[in-house]
């Protein structure tokens, strides 16, 4: 049994079931773990935090770990609000986040969309932003055009479209599942227009490889939201934290400062 596994516990809100970790005293951090991550994939920032005075509050997501996928195709909106409404049931009114890429997108949303409940930001990798499309991009659309003509030529053509598709696909849309349709949903949402919105100050951690969300979105954040600075971990990709796991908890420790200040 690890660390994670003994401080976890399952909570519902709004019928919505989710495995809770609660952990440690003091003023709350909530961390949020990726798309297709869990807990257990925060757990050198869990570390971090809990070794550093705070009270530390962690959460599967709906559909991911061992929460049960939502009911419906949700949004970042819903994915806040449940948030939202756990920590309201924990009796956290307002707190410190630290997020990572999916994560990290739905503590941006409740930063700008519940100003009251976010005091600091830490957002790593972030999703939330669209930009131009690469060329990789535009290829992929291209081919996905040939493979929707070619699903109407009868069963030949129904099989190159599942051979394009299969080609075309991101890992993280092949392995969805039930999810899909809330992963393409969310992946079309541009949170830009919110982040002049957010008064909490924000710290972004970005690796200069991140190959998931380019680092010209982290600039764009940093731009856009009125209080925030940008760290860059060189050579490390889309989980910096990870990568760097001592320079990041120093760093956000100090962006936090100590308990109670």
């Amino acid at each position: 049994m690890t660390f994670v596994d003994e401080a976890t516990t399952t909570v519902s809100s709004g019928g919505q079931a989710t495995r809770l970790y609660r952990a440690g005293e003091g003023p709350p951090v909530v961390v949020l773990h990726g798309w297709g991550g869990r807990i257990e994939s925060m757990a050198p920032v869990l570390r971090c935090l809990g070794d550093g005075g705070w009270r530390v509050v962690a959460l599967d997501l709906p559909g991911f770990g061992e929460s049960s996928a939502p009911a419906g195709v949700w949004g970042t909106a819903d994915y806040a609000a449940f948030v939202r409404d756990v920590l309201a049931g924990e009796g956290v009114t307002r707190a410190h986040f630290v997020g990572h890429s999916y994560g990290a997108k739905t503590a941006l949303y409740l930063a700008a969309s519940s100003r009251d409940l976010v005091d600091k930001l830490v957002l790593v990798g972030s999703s939330g932003l669209r930009g131009a499309p690469s060329a990789k991009v535009r290829a992929k659309r291209a081919a996905g055009k040939v493979a929707r003509a070619a699903g109407r030529l009868g069963p030949p053509g129904r099989a190159l479209r599942g051979a394009i598709h299969d080609r075309i696909a991101s890992d993280d849309y092949k392995q969805a599942g039930a999810m899909r349709e809330i992963l393409v949903k969310v992946v079309n949402e541009d949170l830009s227009n919110l982040l002049p919105q957010i008064a909490a100050s924000t710290l972004l951690v970005w690796g200069t490889e991140d190959d998931a969300v380019p680092v010209a979105h982290a600039q764009a954040m940093e731009r856009a939201i009125p209080d925030a600075g940008l760290v860059l971990f060189e050579g490390a990709g889309h989980f910096a934290y990870l990568d760097e796991p001592d320079r990041f908890c120093t760093i956000v420790r100090h962006f936090l400062g100590e308990p109670g200040e």
